[in-house]
């Protein structure tokens, strides 16, 4: 690879061979995150991408990282289509058209960057020691808000099962990215210099320093455990929304929940019961009154509509007894849950049969779900998940979270278990148990530090049952969320802008 860009370089012109050296390389990154979790992968990649930025030009290092992000992103988030076209009903024509999009829309992230590390570092190499790193976390960071935000694929999530993980308290998702990213570029500056212990230290350190805090508890459990049960209807896709299905499904989770043990808090999955709830108030109603006389505990996911008013919520409701608590969906998925689209085109999409009905927004600040006078419960739906700066408001008073998720949308692809493995980033941060209740699969407990205790299959009705510890305190990035490695990266990158600002005057 270094001996073709070494050959290339030397041209300004645009070289098609680059480009598929790079798609190539995309693609090969993509298996740094789940399923496959080649993590040790991940700075290798990195290498001759911080190597492109200081041996070309701002506008062809910018293509050729985007034809990265065209790998990437087309091997990674290929199940765009099937959430769509198969289980979203949208003609193939629509569903190619929204993928590749997307993907042009992500991929178009690593274009900036690599035109930004590329400027700031060319002339002076030894800036990309901070400025690879600064630059490229700023953009994922963006990546994760901008237009309602997108932050799957965040390079920090393919190290969940390496050491680097370590600082996920400390720094969350993008301080793990961070630390990744300085790691191979510090590698690849000392190395250019032929410094070869130094590049070799600096490429371990990090994860020798992760393993020696690895066994550190930032926060500690409290009072006595909780008996949870997790309900996996296993109602396919395709299956779950037809009226013939209606009944079949109350059934499966109305059995399910009644042969459950007393004192046990039981959860259904996001939207378990495809209807209103204004439909379902018997249901509801007879439910009640049984985990009233069983002192059971009902959590689940449904479509909430309030009396009087036109739409629903994408809701978590909690059952005490008579007691009853909501969550409402606050991040809702664009062109899933809400069309971000003119008056003129929602028309044509309905007269063309395509999907158009927005859900409700959930208000931004919501009281949490007590389960008792000492436990609180913090919830998150299916993709609200992925953003964690948004679930700290919850933290620290809250002392578990749950997250109610339905990812048969996905089919048989690999977004459930980078889903998942998103997941398991939000417990570490927080250093809380998260309970994942899903549809079809996968569902799972997952402790403190992100270790999966236990999971279900896929496209299979199962039961999950396991006792849970609350627990208290605060990790550091609770306490500062992103602050810290945002503002660290803003003063490096304004340091190195005011160095080759004064260098030209």
């Amino acid at each position: 690879m270094f001996s073709t860009l070494y050959q290339e370089k030397h041209s300004s012109n645009f070289s098609f061979k680059v480009c598929i050296l790079f798609f190539i390389l995309g693609s090969l990154y993509t298996l740094c995150f789940a399923p496959f979790n080649f993590f040790l992968l991940a700075p290798m990649v990195m290498v001759p991408l911080f190597y492109l930025c200081l041996k070309y030009k701002p506008k062809q290092t910018a293509i050729y990282l985007f034809f990265f992000g065209l790998g990437h992103f087309l091997s990674g988030l290929y199940w765009v289509y099937i959430s769509v076209h198969i289980f979203g009903g949208a003609p193939v024509w629509a569903a190619i058209l929204l993928m590749f999009a997307l993907v042009i829309l992500m991929s178009s992230y690593f274009l900036i960057a690599g035109f930004i590390i590329s400027y700031l570092c060319r002339h002076k190499k030894k800036y990309i020691i901070i400025i690879g790193p600064s630059v490229w976390i700023l953009i994922e960071w963006i990546r994760g808000w901008a237009f309602s935000g997108f932050p799957w694929l965040t390079s920090g999530y393919s190290q969940i099962d390496s050491f680097l993980i370590s600082f996920a308290p400390l720094l969350g998702v993008y301080g793990v990215s961070w630390i990744l990213l300085f790691s191979s570029s510090s590698f690849l500056y000392f190395f250019m210099k032929k410094q070869k212990s130094i590049a070799s230290l600096s490429l371990i350190f990090p994860y020798i320093l992760g393993y020696l805090i690895l066994p550190i508890d930032w926060t500690s459990s409290f009072g006595n455990s909780m008996p949870v049960e997790i309900i996996q209807g296993g109602v396919a896709q395709d299956q779950k929304w037809k009226r013939e299905q209606l009944q079949k499904t109350m059934e499966i989770y109305r059995k399910a929940t009644y042969e459950s043990e007393d004192n046990t808090l039981i959860i259904w999955p996001e939207v378990a019961i495809p209807a209103s709830t204004v439909y379902l108030k018997d249901y509801f109603q007879s439910m009640q009154e049984h985990l009233s006389d069983n002192n059971k505990t009902l959590a689940i996911g449904a479509l909430e509509t309030i009396h009087n008013m036109e739409g629903s919520y994408n809701s978590f409701l909690y059952f005490n007894g008579t007691d009853t608590q909501h969550y409402r969906k606050r991040h809702l998925v664009p062109f899933g849950e809400y069309f971000p689209v003119p008056d003129f085109l929602r028309e044509w999409m309905e007269m063309n049969n395509l999907p158009s009905f927005d859900l409700m927004r959930g208000e931004k600040h919501q009281s949490l779900i007590k389960y008792n006078d000492e436990i609180n419960i913090a919830a998150a739906i299916c993709y609200e998940i992925a953003f964690g700066s948004e679930l700290l408001h919850a933290f620290p008073k809250a002392n578990l979270l749950i997250n109610v998720s339905n990812d048969a949308w996905f089919g048989d692809s690999i977004a459930p278990h980078q889903h998942l493995q998103i997941t398991r980033m939000r417990a570490i941060e927080t250093g809380r148990p998260i309970i994942r209740a899903t549809n079809n699969g996968i569902s799972a407990f997952i402790n403190h530090k992100g270790k999966v205790v236990k999971k279900s299959g896929q496209f299979n009705y199962e039961i999950l049952q396991h006792s849970v510890y609350p627990r208290k305190g605060s990790t550091l990035y609770v306490a500062l969320g992103d602050t810290p490695v945002l503002l660290l990266s803003s003063l490096l990158i304004l340091y190195v802008i005011r160095k080759k600002l004064l260098i030209s005057k």
